[in-house]
């Protein structure tokens, strides 16, 4: 195999291509990973320092793929020095009429006793009592899953990154935006502004940049686009600690009224404590339309909720940031994990990870895709994620119903 021939090359260097690069690593696999801007940037949806990892889902399936993402970051942990997930738990609650992006309280529970994983019903009072909200409907009811943790997702893009460096079976390539795919014998050639590279299986992993890949080789992926705003509060009471958080709440006119909250850790502005809305007010149609400046009314709407609900806390946002993330039109903004379309050249050779918040999931996930790459399956069930037919869309036909809308 020469210089520029690679058994699997990955497009898209975030936390999904380098875990992915990881696994494919434990394997001898020589693997290219092609990254459009540096790697660890803050551009995709890879952007901000903390992510939360949760077990609570609506759906016994994602718990059960929360459940088996714990060894794999366990195991990730072994490499570094740096803890990766700082475990405070996970509090829901909120209206337990609402369903949100993340699902509805009453059916996470009934997921969560399915597959008997331990966790405690609340009162509005309890959730006030313990966790340091204030001022919150009486109606309000919650959960408390003790196995909840901050991840430290800098800290994990940081591991897989020096791991991919120091290893013998992986090139990494930075700036190394794909131009060109074209089918050739046994594989793929692959062009970019650096030159060519073949590789008989590609891994899409662009993030929200995955039509820029797909397009090259024939379709597009249906989605739509969230510039993410986040903000972080400073403590007035250093002596208050919040769990990782979300509250269910109905949307008020353009504010969603979600929002998902952080605990204080030392890697992640000592002082301050990360509260973020979990909605956005004008999603983007294309990502090249992000921003790094945070939309002013959702961290005003964000502000107004620290101020009426959260003890401790200074109402003003300090640092600022924003996450671009790409979306189906999936009721929970699942992911996507599947091979490309039967009309694309050698299709069971080509892997995708596209749409929805997975950071959660991130070197397990790197595990499935490896597998999928290397052996066209998995062990772990991914029937529910296969929802290609659903949302890949032949660029032919994408062309004409562009031409018709116009």
């Amino acid at each position: 195999m020469s210089n520029n021939e690679y058994e699997v090359v990955v497009i898209g260097g975030g936390a999904m291509g380098l875990a992915t690069a990881f696994h494919l690593n434990k394997r001898k696999v020589k693997t290219l990973v092609l990254e459009q801007f540096t790697f660890k940037n803050q551009l995709g949806s890879s952007a901000g320092v903390s992510r939360q990892f949760r077990i609570p889902y609506p759906d016994a399936y994602m718990v059960q793929m929360a459940l088996d993402s714990e060894p794999y970051w366990d195991e990730l942990q072994t490499y570094t020095d740096k803890k990766l997930l700082e475990k405070v738990g996970t509090l829901w609650f909120g209206d337990p009429t609402v369903h949100s992006t993340e699902g509805n309280i009453a059916e996470a529970e009934k997921a969560l006793q399915e597959l008997n994983v331990p966790y405690e019903s609340l009162t509005c009072e309890e959730i006030e009592s313990r966790f340091h909200f204030k001022n919150l409907p009486k109606e309000y009811t919650g959960l408390f899953q003790k196995d909840g943790a901050s991840i430290d997702f800098r800290a994990t893009i940081q591991t897989l990154y020096d791991l991919a460096l120091k290893s013998e079976h992986v090139t990494l390539e930075e700036e190394a935006p794909v131009t060109d795919i074209k089918e050739v014998e046994n594989g793929f050639q692959i062009t970019t502004p650096n030159g060519v590279s073949y590789a008989k299986k590609i891994v899409l992993t662009p993030g929200p940049y995955m039509n820029s890949a797909t397009n090259l080789l024939g379709f597009d992926v249906k989605a739509t686009y969230w510039n993410m705003s986040s903000a972080y509060f400073k403590k007035t009471d250093p002596d208050i600690q919040y769990p990782t958080w979300f509250v269910f709440q109905n949307a008020e006119g353009e504010n969603g009224n979600q929002f998902y909250g952080f605990p204080e850790v030392d890697w992640d502005h000592p002082g301050y404590i990360r509260t973020a809305p979990d909605f956005v007010i004008n999603p983007l149609k294309e990502p090249n339309g992000r921003t790094l400046i945070p939309n002013e009314q959702e961290l005003a709407y964000t502000s107004q909720w620290v101020e009426n609900h959260m003890t401790g806390m200074d109402p003003k946002p300090y640092y600022t940031s924003t996450c671009l993330v790409a979306l189906s039109s999936i009721p929970n903004k699942e992911l996507i994990i599947d091979f490309a379309p039967a009309y694309v050249p050698h299709h069971k050779d080509v892997v995708i990870y596209a749409t929805g918040w997975a950071a959660k999931f991130t070197p397990f996930l790197g595990k499935i895709l490896a597998d999928l790459a290397m052996y066209g399956k998995t062990d772990f069930d991914i029937t529910p994620f296969q929802l290609g037919q659903n949302y890949f869309r032949e660029y032919k036909q994408l062309q004409l119903t562009k031409q018709y809308e116009q």
